[in-house]
């Protein structure tokens, strides 16, 4: 199944669904601040601009690329969720996720990776993905594990040293 643009996905609390351009601040701030640090940030405005919009432009071009997390409640932007081919890597699929600011701790973003976890899974037929996770970044670690990604040794130890390999499979 091939998608030009991110269909929406709906859970209990959240709508993933395509960005718009009014999302972007919230982005841009993002990756502005020292909290992008576990997602190559921060990085300026326009290399931020551009990460944005591949993050669209991928569904036109691979059929699968990012969402906007939205609460559904009050329909706030309050991060992000994707599925990935890295080109840096160029060797498996990756799904990733990121919260702005003031939304860790509620559960939006396990409930946002297994909804797009379910989709690659279910609807573009993939078997295994990974979660790409700086050693440090201990809250993303045990949201892997939480959603019952497995570490794998074998692909740590070829990844950098500062980055652990997640496995999800079907």
């Amino acid at each position: 199944m091939n998608h030009l643009a991110a269909p929406t996905l709906i859970t209990d609390r959240l709508r993933l669904r395509a960005y718009r351009l009014s999302d972007f601040q919230g982005f841009a701030d993002f990756y502005a601040s020292p909290r992008s640090q576990y997602a190559d940030g921060p990085v300026a405005r326009d290399v931020a601009w551009a990460w944005f919009a591949a993050g669209t432009g991928r569904w036109a071009l691979t059929g699968y690329g990012a969402w906007t997390i939205e609460k559904r409640g009050d329909n706030q932007a309050i991060g992000i969720v994707s599925l990935n081919h890295p080109i840096k890597t160029d060797t498996e699929h990756e799904l990733g996720w990121l919260l702005w600011d003031g939304h860790e701790g509620a559960g939006y973003a396990t409930e946002a990776a297994i909804s797009a976890r379910q989709f690659a899974f279910e609807q573009l037929g993939w078997n295994m993905m990974v979660s790409y996770i700086a050693r440090e970044n201990t809250a993303s670690i045990r949201l892997a594990e939480r959603i019952g990604a497995g570490l794998d040794e074998t692909a740590t130890q070829l990844a950098d040293a500062d980055t652990l390999v997640y496995r999800h499979t079907r």
